[in-house]
């Protein structure tokens, strides 16, 4: 029989099966420390007969079984003992520095109880004489089922000892508020931080206040709160609970809440709520939107922000077959006024047709800037005569603002689908549009040789 196993394939180390036929699902691996083949071939037989499928590995001395562990896993280790080349419990002191506890089960040929039990205390898994080999698969599953218990019960201990140490940091978190409620919403038990975090003075005088009822209360609130889907078909669970509580000073601060059900308290569910003030990250994040989607200079949109705006609202239009304009405006003479004025007053005048766009659009209407001395005027629903109009409102309202320097402004139409179907088409048609009507206020100009430094170019043609 050939003692060396086929080459170790690598594997997930689960736990092998015991008893029945469920025992030839997975090969036994089984190290041999032993210098009789004649004996090796014998326990081969007994585990095979057994219904055990094996493979076996041979080797002699301690640095070989050292070898051995560290290139393969083994399920158990049969050691002969004594041995010529051993000390009597060598073998399970370096089994003791492996990771992975190897169960091991001496070969022994004496009968003194006194030896025998000095290899139990040691850690041996078990010891067959060799005039009872016949009970040596007993001895071999009897070891692999309380190996696997004791895998399992340092696991569980292991989990415990983590959920111990999560709570406890929790609990003494200054920023996880922690609290438990009756299912009626009254507080059982607060922590400092929660104390803390609501404005009062002490845990007594927040377990009096009503916070939690309503959350508890309502069924669906209340599955949200514990991660269950609302209508409990679902194994996805719910997004965290986020709602407004209201500080002892009056003050509202938002909080994302996660909980469990932790037993019972005086005949009624208890839970375990956790408490997070995200109240600067939502105000954060609401900024950071901001930021994204408007003008640094003016508050207006930006081009970003724009462009999104024209795809609505040819989507929108595409449903309700109703045409909307597109304006685009340009300041005259800004390098003029950076030039003469200084760069704050050129900031200050974009600025001041900013507000003009504001005040002549409506609040379904998307005032942008699309850059530099250059803006455009989303309106929805609006033909050319009415966009027109607007915009010739708007040259109007700015030339009249009663401000210095004196401003003006030329403005081209765009009309949705007839001057385009798509977003570039249609900011094309618009700026092809603006820069039309500059041209012919230049040569208007050339023609009648009036060159005021400030003046209004736009007609409304």
């Amino acid at each position: 029989m050939a003692l060396t196993s086929r080459d170790y394939v690598k594997q997930a180390d689960l736990p092998l099966a015991l008893i029945g036929p469920a025992s030839r699902r997975r090969t036994l691996r089984v190290l041999f420390v032993h210098g009789d083949a004649a004996v090796v071939e014998h326990c081969v037989r007994e585990l095979r007969s057994a219904h055990f499928k094996v493979s076996a590995d041979v080797v002699l001395t301690p640095e070989q079984f050292l070898g051995r562990l560290k290139t393969k896993c083994y399920d158990v280790v049969l050691a002969e003992h004594p041995s010529a080349n051993w000390q009597d419990s060598q073998a399970l002191e370096i089994l003791r520095l492996r990771e992975r506890q190897v169960p091991c089960i001496f070969l022994t040929h004496t009968t003194q109880l006194e030896t025998l039990a000095k290899l139990i205390t040691e850690g041996a898994a078990d010891c067959v004489g060799m005039d009872h080999i016949g009970h040596l698969p007993v001895a071999v599953r009897r070891a692999l089922s309380e190996n696997n218990l004791r895998e399992e019960r340092d696991q569980t201990e292991k989990k415990l000892r983590h959920s111990e140490a999560r709570y406890r940091a929790l609990v003494g978190n200054l920023n996880y508020g922690i609290c438990r409620c009756n299912s009626k919403g009254k507080f059982l038990d607060v922590n400092q931080a929660l104390v803390t975090m609501l404005g009062y003075a002490s845990r007594d005088e927040l377990m009096a206040a009503n916070h939690a009822s309503e959350m508890l209360c309502n069924a669906s609130t209340r599955a949200q709160l514990l991660g269950q889907p609302a209508g409990g078909d679902s194994e996805d669970g719910s997004d965290p609970l986020e709602i407004e509580w209201k500080r002892k000073d009056g003050a509202t601060i938002k909080v994302r809440l996660s909980g469990r059900e932790v037993g019972k308290e005086g005949g009624m569910a208890s839970y375990e709520i956790i408490v997070e003030d995200v109240t600067e990250q939502r105000k954060l994040e609401s900024r950071l939107r901001q930021e994204a989607a408007k003008d640094s200079l003016t508050g207006l949109a930006n081009y970003r922000h724009l462009v999104e705006t024209v795809d609505t609202e040819i989507k929108r239009s595409e449903r309700t077959a109703r045409e909307f304009a597109l304006l685009f405006l340009d300041l005259d003479g800004l390098k003029n006024i950076n030039d003469r004025f200084g760069h704050i007053v050129g900031s200050q005048a974009l600025c001041r047709l900013a507000d003009v766009l504001c005040i002549c659009s409506r609040n379904i209407d998307t005032p942008a800037r699309f850059g530099g001395d250059e803006f455009a005027l989303v309106l929805p629903e609006t033909g050319e005569l009415a966009a027109n109009l607007v915009a010739q409102r708007i040259c109007d309202s700015l030339e009249n603002d009663g401000r210095e320097p004196k401003l003006s402004v030329s403005f081209g139409v765009a009309l949705y689908p007839k001057d385009g179907e798509t977003v570039d088409f249609l900011l094309g048609a618009a700026d092809a549009a603006l820069y039309s009507m500059k041209a012919r206020t230049r040569s208007n100009r050339n023609a009648s040789s009036q060159t005021p430094e400030f003046r209004l170019k736009a007609s409304g043609e």
